[in-house]
């Protein structure tokens, strides 16, 4: 059994995979926001959760809440915001959270850590940050490798590119996952959109539906498909100029695309942009209800995207939780790891450890 740590948990959607492996023991996990840590509480319940700054971690706290176990394991990754090539990159306090990923390190001395965060980081201050990361947890004494890995190669109807840093004390046995899916040969085809919400009921702008289809019709469905109501499937209510955008665009189509008398007059390339329904989708984010945001736009019904869509998109399970307002839950799907990835993940760290 190894013990786990997460750190900068979320709504657990690294700890996903590790808890599904019986070799893995998740004992603790720190999380910053209230609500947040409710979620994955809710999730998790048998883990003890550490709901307050990485920075007020002390070491007798630690002690305490581990009962002095020792910990195998520490994963997590700092919030990507100050990293993210779609906002203002800056290098301001959460640009440095990574030394508080490190200090807790220090203090637990796990055996391994999964640093995991958005790509943006390998170039973040002309790459200066990321060798610096790589510096300051060698000084630990581990031995470091990192990939990056796009969740769509695993089954997650998204692509979401993300590095995955892995450090282990002394010699490095970690392999990462290989893809599962994917255009070559042998391999099974990307997850679309329409495989992934295609069994949604359809909705218009301010609807919502507890009707659920139990039969999944693909590998994917049977995965994240749960008995019960449907909950969470309701579109976000939009004004009448905003639906009439929705609904003159066409599969894949961006404001650029529509015509001038009632295109936005302001907005990046991919922003009031449909989604393509026979492609997986691109990069959600906690925005992904906001069509004036990156491409997020319903191909089907024209509309902005439910909660229970995003959460599939993420390849969260329908009985999977999330707490607080509607703008909270869809904070807590677009900042986390998808399901799938964690578990591709999480396998290849078991093997790696029993290697050791």
């Amino acid at each position: 059994m190894y013990n786990v740590v997460d750190l900068f948990a979320g709504v657990g959607g690294l700890s996903y995979g590790f808890s599904k492996l019986p070799e893995f023991n998740i004992l603790a996990a720190n999380e910053i926001e209230k609500d947040i840590s409710i979620a994955y509480t809710l999730n998790h319940p048998d883990v003890k959760m550490m709901n307050c700054d990485i920075n007020s971690l002390t070491e007798d706290m630690l002690k305490e809440v581990l009962c002095g176990k020792s910990i195998d394991l520490v994963v997590g990754g700092p919030p990507c915001q100050s990293y993210s090539t779609l906002g203002k990159r800056q290098m301001d306090e959460r640009a440095n959270l990574f030394m508080q990923y490190k200090r807790v390190l220090s203090i637990l001395q796990p055996r391994a850590f999964v640093f995991e965060n958005v790509v943006g980081l390998l170039s973040m201050d002309k790459s200066k940050l990321f060798n610096r990361i790589q510096e300051e947890f060698s000084e630990l004494g581990y031995a470091l490798k990192y990939k990056v890995l796009d969740a769509v190669d695993y089954g997650v109807p998204q692509h979401r590119e993300r590095v995955i840093l892995v450090g282990f004390k002394g010699r490095n046995p970690y392999h990462y996952p290989p893809k599962t899916h994917g255009e070559e040969q042998g391999m099974l085809p990307y997850v679309k959109l329409s495989d992934a919400i295609g069994d949604l009921p359809a909705l218009k702008s301010g609807e919502s539906s507890t009707e659920y289809n139990p039969n999944p019709t693909n590998e994917f469905l049977q995965f994240v498909c749960r008995e019960g109501n449907l909950t969470e499937h309701s579109a976000p209510k939009n004004g009448a100029h905003l639906i009439k955008i929705m609904e003159a665009l066409k599969d894949g189509e961006s404001k650029d695309d529509l015509p001038e008398e009632i295109r936005p007059k302001s907005g990046y390339g991919n922003t009031y942009a449909k989604l393509w329904w026979d492609k997986p989708s691109t990069t959600i984010t906690r925005n992904f209800a906001c069509p004036s945001s990156s491409r997020c736009i319903h191909p089907r019904d024209s509309r902005a995207m439910s909660i229970r869509e995003g959460a599939r998109l993420q390849s969260f399970p329908d009985d999977y939780l999330f707490y607080g307002s509607d703008g909270m839950k869809r904070l807590e799907i677009g900042n986390a790891v998808p399901p799938l990835l964690s578990m591709a993940i999480a396998k290849q760290m078991l093997d790696a450890l029993n290697e050791e």
